[in-house]
């Protein structure tokens, strides 16, 4: 029994460490999705919650990076879904708004990205704001490493069709 709890302990701080270390690459991660700061804090909030109530899932602490941001993902997804009708605002208000922190240098290309299905983002955000390698990302998304690369060609040619519309 002493050993089950000693496993789930370091398991449990070595989680904690991670959170601590990458926190600033989880709040970019879920704001690609929201594009709110509130709620990437609260995506992320959700996200380690479930980490640390299913870090018993984990076998091999290893793995910690792709368990983990299957997770943020998911979640980020999820609360996306979850909050639509909140997210959307019309074209009119985004443009009356006197916005002094545009912190959007590209937003053509993040528009762009918000059109793209979820699977497709993903890998675009993993691949190319996260610096993941597709190993990595199949990985994440248990996906084969294969049908990853099909995934990122085809959302690269989808992006340079919308951004140059």
């Amino acid at each position: 029994m002493k050993l089950l709890s000693s496993s789930k302990k370091n398991k449990e701080k070595a989680f904690k460490d991670y959170i601590v270390e990458n926190k600033d690459s989880f709040y970019r991660m879920a704001y690609s999705y929201t594009k709110n700061e509130n709620d990437s804090l609260d995506v992320v909030q959700d996200a380690i919650c479930k980490g640390l109530s299913k870090i018993n899932e984990l076998k091999d602490i290893n793995y910690i990076k792709p368990w983990f941001y299957r997770i943020l993902t998911n979640s980020a997804i999820d609360y996306i879904r979850k909050n639509k009708k909140y997210l959307a605002l019309d074209e009119e208000d985004i443009s009356n708004r006197h916005t002094y922190n545009d912190t959007y240098k590209d937003i053509d290309l993040h528009r762009a990205l918000d059109l793209l299905h979820d699977d497709y983002k993903t890998i675009i955000i993993l691949r190319y704001f996260e610096d993941m390698k597709i190993q990595e990302i199949a990985d994440i998304l248990d996906e084969n490493v294969n049908t990853v690369k099909t995934r990122l060609y085809s959302a690269l040619r989808k992006l340079k069709i919308e951004i140059t519309q």
